[in-house]
């Protein structure tokens, strides 16, 4: 009997545990976007200092309370630490992959949350293509040098 109770508690483990992989493929150009036990991992054809600055707008954006004290970035690594409405620790970690790559990794609560993870990631991607699509920019000519090129 207790080995019937053991491998039926077995089974039931090993069902739950099959829930939390859901592996999703995503479009464009950032290729496969997973999400595996809790976090949400991708690719992101930017360098890590775009990636960062999306992040924290989207974190922004989305009402996210962004706490400073454990947010930061380096030229390697970066996270984006953040609180929900309903005080979930919402962590955004980067990693240069190459100087035009960025490995991006999302985590909302403790146990993960997939629909929050796809908004927040979306969110970022959005911001990432803004940029993207945003026209080399010659810059305004200043009062200053107006002035030299009359006078």
């Amino acid at each position: 009997m207790r080995l019937v109770c053991l491998l039926f508690l077995l089974a039931a483990l090993t069902v739950n545990a099959a829930g939390c992989l859901a592996v999703a493929v995503g479009a464009g150009a950032a290729g496969t976007v997973a999400y595996l036990a809790g976090d949400l991992d991708t690719e992101e054809p930017y360098p890590i200092d775009q990636t960062y600055a999306a992040a924290r707008k989207a974190a922004n954006e989305l009402g996210l309370k962004i706490i400073e004290g454990e947010t930061g970035k380096d030229a390697l690594s970066a996270c984006v630490i953040a609180r929900d409405a309903g005080d979930k620790r919402v962590a955004i970690r980067l990693k240069a992959i190459t100087s035009n790559a960025t490995k991006l990794s999302i985590r909302v609560g403790t146990f993960g949350d997939d629909t929050k993870a796809h908004l927040i990631y979306n969110t970022i991607r959005e911001n990432l293509r803004a940029v993207a699509e945003e026209p080399a920019r010659s810059p305004e000519p200043t009062a200053a040098s107006s002035q030299s090129a009359t006078g």
